[in-house]
């Protein structure tokens, strides 16, 4: 590409299903690329496999990298000069190339069937050569091949291989060869007419004016049959990148099992689109200047370089990505998550399904109460549970307080907040804090000896929130009609009383 070239790539999804994370790093890089050199982003819709392809994960994918802060200036909702950006809207252009490689004796008819070329891969196998085409269709005479076409007998296109070496250069490998007794004769067009994914790449790409090809590195492997085609063809071969797998914490292949593989998924956890774009952003790529992690969209632009791009297997590291979640989640306005708090409060049934007035500002302040220990948002209902779901039995009941029930300065402090505690509702903050001082003169705890033992009675643990932050929630949210009830200061400690009497 000469300095004067334009850049133009593209992120091509076959709609097969969710858009998992590997996908949607090469979108991101090709959308850096193109930001950061002023060139075109295109999205293009490879949908050739129509058994698979549904339109319910087209419109999933488009709204999952809008989402995420991806643009395209070209694609199949927005249009542009190049169209159609859907593989299935094209085979009559596919059928014409097709025919002109057949024409110039670039491709040709190959009537084995499948039988017969399982046959020829086991015998291979067996005498340990190459599993590859044999050929042995090459030099059927054109017009013997089209008489058996005309008669009916189906027949699939070959690209014809040339007999020398296919190289090609990888901006983030280097040079790459293949010898082309492994690459074959591939199939471009199956024998049913539908044109396979290395010809209509190429196809595609050439038509679109691609400069750059920016992917995953499981493609290294068709990337020389699509080399062959474009010099069949007598297309300008674009440059190409390949990214490095993701592996999962245990450095295998990053997949369902590791957890959440989808931006769908990562998006219904509450993980904030930035966190997500910031994170992918760093798997497999170094920014200049140390070991900075956060970076703003337009930071991202800037400092982004293929040639910064690392070779070497990413793992995706589950931790780094919440820790930075965590970041984003205290840097967004108070609006925003108070938003998604309190939906992901109302999925987990603990709100009404409209929430305004005073439920609404209730429901602020336990959001901005419960936020900053949460990893991602759906974590909220369960740090709730202080706030929901009070359980005296199941405070008694755990190991890691039977050590503080043993003390007798905890059963001190119990009946004494108890009997001060019980004749006041609503409780507040300042009388709260004045009966602590007297509970500290009567019984000589302090510390952790003092407040320990009263958290435990208020919400069952004896780790929490501030005490000035947690009784008013308590208090006020004992006031208002919730689909599960909040129980008041004076509820709690009689509940617990009366349950550990028994």
């Amino acid at each position: 590409m000469s300095p004067n070239d334009k850049v133009r790539v593209r992120f091509a999804p076959s709609p097969t299903g969710h858009i998992h994370l590997g996908n949607v790093r090469t979108a991101l890089f090709n959308w850096l690329f193109a930001r950061k050199h002023g060139g075109t982003f295109i999205l293009r819709i490879e949908d050739t496999d129509l058994e698979r392809s549904e339109a319910r994960y087209e419109t999933q994918l488009i709204e999952d990298l809008k989402w995420l802060g991806l643009d395209w200036d070209e694609g199949p909702d927005v249009g542009g000069p190049f169209p159609p950006y859907r593989q299935s809207d094209k085979m009559d252009v596919y059928k014409g190339y097709a025919e002109r490689l057949i024409k110039e004796r670039k491709a040709y008819y190959c009537f084995c069937t499948a039988e017969e070329l399982e046959r020829d891969r086991q015998q291979a196998m067996a005498e340990q050569r190459q599993p590859n085409y044999s050929g042995k269709c090459r030099n059927i005479d054109p017009a013997e091949a089209e008489r058996r076409r005309a008669a009916g007998e189906p027949a699939a296109i070959r690209l014809q291989i040339p007999e020398r070496p296919i190289r090609f250069h990888d901006i983030v490998r280097g040079d790459v060869e293949f010898s082309n007794e492994v690459v074959s004769d591939p199939i471009i067009v199956r024998s049913s007419g539908m044109p396979t994914y290395n010809y209509v790449v190429v196809i595609d790409d050439a038509d679109m004016k691609i400069t750059h090809v920016i992917r995953g590195d499981d493609h290294i492997s068709n990337t020389p049959k699509q080399v062959a085609v474009y010099e069949a063809l007598g297309l300008p071969v674009p440059e190409f990148a390949h990214l490095s797998t993701i592996l999962g914490p245990d450095r295998e292949r990053l997949s369902k099992r590791h957890g959440a593989t989808s931006v769908a998924s990562f998006r219904d956890m509450g993980v904030l689109p930035e966190a997500l774009m910031n994170y992918l952003a760093l798997l497999g790529w170094a920014p200049s200047g140390g070991d900075r992690e956060i970076f703003s969209k337009d930071e991202l632009i800037k400092e982004f370089d293929l040639d910064r791009v690392n070779a070497a297997p990413a793992v995706f590291d589950f931790t780094k990505l919440y820790w930075i979640n965590r970041h984003y989640i205290k840097q967004s306005p108070p609006e925003r998550i108070h938003q998604m708090g309190t939906e992901a409060l109302q999925r987990a049934g603990l709100l009404p399904a409209s929430v305004n007035g005073n439920v609404s500002g209730w429901t602020n302040g336990l959001i901005d109460l419960l936020a900053p220990y949460v990893d991602q948002l759906d974590q909220l209902p369960e740090k709730a549970k202080i706030i929901f779901n009070h359980d005296a039995a199941a405070a008694l009941a755990l190991p890691e307080n039977a050590e503080l029930f043993a003390s007798d300065k905890t059963k001190a402090v119990m009946q004494a907040f108890a009997k001060h505690a019980v004749n006041e509702s609503p409780l507040t903050p300042e009388r709260f804090k004045a009966i602590m001082d007297e509970i500290k003169a009567e019984t000589g705890a302090k510390g952790k000896d003092l407040f320990h033992p009263v958290r435990i009675m208020l919400i069952g643990s004896h780790s929490g929130p501030d005490f000035n932050k947690l009784i008013p929630l308590i208090e006020d949210g004992s006031k208002l009609e919730l689909p599960t009830h909040v129980k008041s200061v004076h509820e709690r400690v009689t509940e617990f009383i009366a349950t550990q009497k028994n």
